[in-house]
């Protein structure tokens, strides 16, 4: 079983030393999804709610969140970003939300596109608040992480 990185011998937490790491081109692929009342996602697809368009509010947060990762992981390593992309599809009662984090560094990007994904969902629910409370973030997870020593992982 792997061991936990973030902790010493002595079980004290700690950023991991990523300096003999080889710099790789790395990426992560993330993805979740917020469920709404149908008039909830009209008004998100029309593009024209009370606060503007909310999927496009949306992607900005997403991609200003990556970029503020380590601000709100504590252990993260702060890294240059090369690329963050946030899309959204339309489901039956649903937005879901994918987010591509990618780097050229020591350390990967499988919580940049996480976070990605998480403030995106958030605003969304920011957003639509006042009409539908009862909107559920669900499903945010990891679909794919690309480089690095432990190579390629896809999720099942």
């Amino acid at each position: 079983m792997a061991e936990l990185t973030h902790f010493d011998a002595k079980g004290d937490a700690h950023m991991v030393d990523v300096s003999a790491k080889g710099e790789t081109l790395r990426t992560a692929l993330a993805r979740g999804a917020i469920s709404m009342k149908p008039e909830t996602l009209e008004r998100v697809i029309s593009g024209k709610g009370k606060k503007g368009d909310v999927l496009a509010v949306s992607r900005i947060a997403g991609i200003m969140a990556a970029k503020r990762t380590p601000d709100l992981i504590p252990l993260c390593h702060a890294i240059a970003l090369t690329r963050v992309s946030v899309e959204f599809e339309i489901g039956e009662h649903e937005v879901i939300c994918k987010a591509r984090a990618e780097t050229v560094g020591r350390t990967g990007v499988e919580m940049e596109a996480l976070t990605a994904v998480s403030v995106a969902l958030l605003t969304i629910y920011d957003m639509c608040k006042a009409v539908d409370r009862g909107m559920q973030i669900e499903d945010v997870r990891l679909l794919e992480k690309k480089g690095g020593a432990s190579g390629d992982w896809h999720a099942p």
